[in-house]
């Protein structure tokens, strides 16, 4: 990754800002400047310098990851040693001016902050800076987030394999989980989500001990982390054979996820592509079975900027990567999901997830 390059393209918005620096303080957003991936940081980005604050925890491990800035390991939080840094060379730099991540810093942590720096040094929140940087996904991020879909999608097998009635749903879960860790996978990027039967209408359905019925649908939702990035793919199969209903009711969101795929391009709104998947749904007289947005963006984040919802107005950009994720879900009948990663490319889109949509009864 070119964290150089990034910090010297996010140095020029600090400048559009009128900010002297920013203390990122959130996780994702110091990977993504500098390669750090430990939990005990503070990366504070000037004008002229970009530096790595961190604990002795992480000596070695800052050193190895992180070439593009300057790393400083101290004994005290790293936000406190970033303040007092601050504080110390004010003067030289010129500074004035600190933003901060309002979204990711606590009430606490802003009060030490401040505490620290006085009156020398004003505090000001920042909108999403980096997270708006983070939409727009260079190609080896692409790359990354592929492979991430390409191993996630292969533990379908293994859910396919290990739904049967009478099963548990956490049972399901923890075999896919199993599968995901010695495949390779980091961890999962969320909470596995196996809902069967009634349990099928809950859009966020975690894995319970619920058995699986004899028959009706079960939701599949999961994805992995691989170097770094997130996947993120939900199937909808059945357990015994389906009634004229439920075949219609998954088809429903099967055209609704296509359409709402069909309209991905670069300068489409995403307000659009919701409303895509909104009509299909809804010429079936089921739409108001539609509780949640269509998708999101995945990266270093399993829920990332852009939303894909009613009333949002960022326009696609060729190279973003979201989620299409319709659903039906009717209270104490079951539900149907299906979602797909998708890049938005020139003229068009791409979609990662390579497994096939067509209905599975098993």
């Amino acid at each position: 990754m070119d964290y150089e390059g990034r910090q010297t393209k996010f140095q020029s918005v600090l400048v559009r800002n009128r900010l002297d620096g920013l203390l990122v303080t959130h996780p994702p957003n110091i990977r993504y400047l500098c390669g750090f991936t430990g939990s005990a940081g503070a990366l504070l980005v000037t004008a002229r310098k970009t530096l790595l604050f961190t604990d002795g925890r992480y000596k070695e491990q800052a050193r190895a990851e992180v070439t593009a800035c300057c790393v400083l390991v101290g004994r005290k939080s790293p936000l406190i040693a970033a303040g007092q840094w601050l504080k110390a060379n004010r003067r030289k730099l010129g500074f004035e001016l600190l933003g901060i991540e309002g979204q990711h810093l606590t009430v606490a942590e802003r009060s030490q902050l401040s505490n620290v720096l006085r009156s020398d040094v004003g505090l000001r929140e920042t909108p999403v800076l980096l997270e708006q940087a983070r939409m727009v996904k260079e190609e080896e991020e692409i790359s990354r987030l592929r492979a991430a879909v390409d191993l996630g999608s292969s533990l379908f097998e293994v859910a396919l394999k290990a739904i049967r009635p009478g099963a548990k749903e956490a049972e399901v879960a923890a075999e896919i989980e199993y599968a995901a860790r010695r495949a390779g996978a980091e961890g999962m990027s969320f909470e596995t989500i196996i809902a069967s039967g009634a349990r099928s209408a809950l859009p966020h359905g975690r894995a319970s001990t619920a058995e699986i019925p004899v028959n009706g649908f079960v939701v599949c939702d999961f994805g992995i982390i691989l170097a770094g990035y997130c996947s993120d793919m939900t199937r909808t199969v059945h357990v015994g054979k389906p009634s004229d209903d439920a075949r219609k009711m998954y088809e429903a969101v099967r055209e609704a996820q296509q359409a709402a795929v069909d309209r991905v391009r670069p300068g489409a709104r995403v307000s659009q592509v919701d409303r895509a998947a909104r009509q299909v749904l809804g010429s079936r007289g089921l739409g108001r079975y539609f509780t949640h947005s269509t998708g999101h963006g995945v990266g270093l984040e399993i829920h990332e900027a852009p939303r894909i919802a009613a009333g949002q107005a960022e326009p696609l950009r060729a190279g973003m990567v979201v989620t299409i994720e319709p659903g039906v879900y009717i209270p104490h009948v079951g539900g149907v999901r299906i979602e797909d990663m998708v890049v938005v490319r020139e003229g068009g889109c791409e979609v990662l997830t390579p497994t096939s949509k067509e209905l599975i009864v098993i």
